[in-house]
């Protein structure tokens, strides 16, 4: 059991790479759901942490190009701003974690993240792109999660992507945040919010990976 999870993630390890580095314009358009999912997470991310530190969310864009935004009042500043990227890793983590460890939860935990799609669209509703694209996906996932037997796995392959895909683009995907962080928290510049920002991401993947694979050979 052991041995097929280990084949099961370097498998979708070498997936990815080979999409990401070597795949052109098929492998991003093959990855495309994978930078929906991201920039989805990273706008919820930013939308809870307004919630939990007392504000409130008036509206969140997803855009066909990948980006996106999310407007939000009151609340703790730096908390919205940093739950963008760390708040998508611990997301991707999850949905990882999830799928490699708690099989009996991948159904439920796709179709929470499908209602939680279509619900943001509607009571957050920016525009009829985004929730366009925000009810597709979560029809999609719907559609996995009743009708297939690949919950598990496409639970896996998009927890693991997405992680993989925050690390890679951290000095890209969150550079405005980041220049917002430095105005708001100040202590650093930017670029160093920005190396401390990725290794409490890199950190958080290689503790999960790690409790991942070390119960399952406690457990044989």
């Amino acid at each position: 059991m052991q041995t097929q999870l280990h084949f099961r993630v370097f498998a979708m390890l070498l997936v990815y790479g080979v999409l990401k580095f070597m795949g052109g314009s098929f492998g991003t358009l093959l990855l495309y759901p994978v930078t929906m999912l991201v920039t989805f997470m990273h706008e919820f991310g930013h939308a809870m942490g307004a919630i939990l530190t007392g504000g409130s969310v008036e509206g969140l864009q997803v855009n066909s190009d990948g980006s996106g935004y999310t407007a939000t009042r009151g609340g703790s500043p730096g908390f919205v701003l940093i739950g963008g990227y760390l708040g998508s890793a611990i997301l991707g983590n999850i949905l990882f974690r999830i799928g490699a460890r708690h099989h009996h939860l991948a159904q439920a935990t796709l179709l929470v993240m499908a209602a939680f799609m279509g619900l943001a669209g509607v009571v957050w509703f920016e525009s009829f792109e985004s929730t366009g694209i925000l009810w597709l996906f979560a029809l999609t996932l719907t559609f996995i999660a009743l009708r297939t037997r690949a919950d598990q796995d496409v639970l896996m392959f998009l927890g693991l992507a997405a992680v993989l895909y925050i690390i890679q683009d951290f000095n890209v995907g969150p550079s405005s945040d980041l220049a917002m962080y430095e105005k708001v928290v100040g202590f650093f510049p930017a670029k160093v919010w920005m190396y401390i920002w990725l290794g409490l991401a890199a950190v958080l993947f290689y503790w999960n990976l790690h409790g991942v694979f070390r119960k399952k050979r406690s457990a044989v």
